[in-house]
């Protein structure tokens, strides 16, 4: 298999690198308390490119690929997880309406999105349906030229700054079967933002609940076929998996950075750190964790991007990655010692942001299904 980056992935890659380490690097603690990513980073985004990766150029994106959407995550993440993960998801919402879209909504809603004028959220989970969209309560019912949407749904990233959402429904029978899939855009009247999650990492990413009550939208609004939201929604989440462990390892990688830059400094005993057995460990099964889930990564990215089968390779990258990266931030702490609790080293932000890419995009728990299933089927 060869590892080396080709000329367009190296370009994207070190792009988002100059762009992490110049703009994100310094307004991390800024989108954290301000609990937000500043617009004027978004845009700049946009310029770059980096908000459509894998959308094609005549829709305002790069056609770079999707290795390259994700060694630009990994970049992004190494620097600001929230603003990661806003990246993350309005790519996804980009590559589900250039491929599911009709041309006027591709026309209408790509090049926006990927100008970084705007995000996109996607709006599955439900506050009794989060791994089992089965479950779904939201309704979408015909009513004349249009669909009236009623229901609620949870864990909604930038949910308050979003100019489109990609909405599932219910429109047919109980089960997955029945599910549809909307776009809804921001300010639509029955479209009721709820209050800011109050969470433990990721602050500058915004996160709610939303409310439609009475909320219609035309019908040119469903996306794809009548009742086939349910396939859109695991394709998504399949590509999706690949950004959340791309970030994953992201977050490892500034987190193991930022050890080994201690290690170098802090002095104990007389000696620099980087000189204990204790330390020089934890380094070394920090760095063997990103390596490893580097591979997974990129075989997951590059069998997407060739357009062949990936769930499975997706599940176990999302899963390794995820959990090595925090054995990593956890290490990360403990090289720092008691200063890695404080919020004077940035240890401390890399080990409260990792911990929910173990839960989002499908839990740790729901990989090993997926992976269990393949195993057992093949």
């Amino acid at each position: 298999m060869d590892f080396d980056l080709s000329e367009t992935q190296r370009m994207v890659r070190d792009t988002a690198r100059e762009f992490a380490t110049r703009v994100l690097v310094p307004l991390a603690r800024t989108a954290e308390r301000e609990e937000r990513v500043r617009p004027e980073v978004l845009r700049e985004m946009g310029e770059l490119g980096l908000l459509a990766v894998n959308v094609d150029e005549e829709l305002g994106g790069v056609g770079a690929g999707v290795v390259s959407y994700s060694v630009a995550m990994t970049e992004v993440a190494r620097a600001c997880a929230s603003t990661a993960v806003t990246m993350a998801v309005t790519n996804m919402v980009g590559e589900v309406i250039a491929k599911f879209g009709s041309d006027a909504q591709r026309k209408k809603y790509n090049p926006w999105l990927a100008s970084g004028e705007t995000v996109g959220a996607f709006a599955l989970s439900e506050p009794d349906a989060g791994s089992d969209p089965g479950a779904m309560r939201t309704t979408a019912r015909r009513d004349g030229d249009d669909y009236i949407i009623d229901g609620q749904k949870q864990w909604i990233t930038s949910g308050a700054w979003a100019g489109v959402f990609v909405v599932w429904a219910r429109t047919g029978e109980a089960g997955t079967k029945g599910i549809s899939c909307f776009l809804v855009e921001g300010g639509t009247p029955g479209l009721k933002v709820g209050h800011h999650e109050d969470k433990t990492g990721l602050r500058g990413s915004n996160t709610v609940p939303l409310v439609f009550e009475n909320c219609r939208v035309p019908a040119t609004a469903l996306l794809g076929e009548l009742s086939g939201g349910f396939k859109i929604a695991m394709m998504a989440l399949d590509g999706g998996r690949i950004g959340i462990a791309s970030q994953a390892l992201g977050i490892g990688e500034g987190a193991l950075d930022a050890s080994v830059k201690y290690a170098h400094d802090r002095r104990a005993f007389g000696a620099a750190i980087k000189d204990f057995q204790a330390i020089q460990w934890m380094i070394a099964d920090s760095r063997t964790d990103l390596d490893a889930s580097r591979v997974l990564v990129m075989r997951a990215a590059e069998l997407k991007e060739q357009g062949v089968a990936f769930t499975r390779e997706a599940s176990m990258a999302k899963l390794f990655a995820s959990e090595a990266a925090w054995r990593v931030c956890n290490r990360a702490v403990q090289v720092h010692g008691g200063y890695g609790y404080t919020r004077e080293f940035e240890v401390e932000r890399f080990w409260r942001d990792v911990r929910v890419t173990q839960i989002y995009e499908g839990t740790s728990e729901i990989q090993r299904i997926v992976i269990a299933r393949a195993a057992l089927r093949d």
